[in-house]
């Protein structure tokens, strides 16, 4: 049987960045540490908030990072602000600016956080409920 090859409509476009490139980590990591400070500073994140959701670095990597934002990310970091980076900007199409910094702690009804707010949610459940509350918000966004 023949099949039709047709891209996904989430991969047409660009290629996305080789993350294994370290020439590519070293560019791509003063913008995103400059982009996740902000969305810190924005949904008023405790140190010990930011670093869990940076995969648990330590307070001195943290503070460092923090010093001197030019810092070269690896992979796992660096994805994880892009997760964040596009929770923040779906959260912001959605709902008020105010509403839109608090959201992420305040106490959710849905079942997927169990009255939790989505912040203890992606604690809890690292890189995983990252990606998941990102595509609940990207569903929202789609009117889903």
């Amino acid at each position: 049987m023949a099949t039709v090859h047709q891209p996904l409509a989430a991969i047409v476009g660009e290629k996305p960045a080789d993350l294994s490139s370290k020439e590519v980590l070293k560019r791509l990591s003063p913008a995103a540490v400059k982009a996740f400070l902000k969305i810190r500073e924005l949904w008023e994140l405790r140190d010990e908030d930011a670093r869990q959701l940076l995969g648990g670095i330590s307070n001195g990597a943290f503070y460092e990072l923090k010093r001197k934002a030019r810092a070269t990310l690896d992979q796992d970091r660096l994805t994880r602000i892009s997760i964040l980076t596009g929770i923040f900007k779906a959260l912001n199409i959605l709902y008020s600016k105010k509403l839109a910094d608090r959201w992420i702690q305040l106490p959710n009804d849905n079942p997927m956080f169990q009255g939790a707010s989505p912040l203890a949610y992606m604690r809890r459940g690292g890189l995983p409920a990252m990606l998941r509350v990102r595509q609940l918000l990207d569903a929202r966004r789609g009117g889903q």
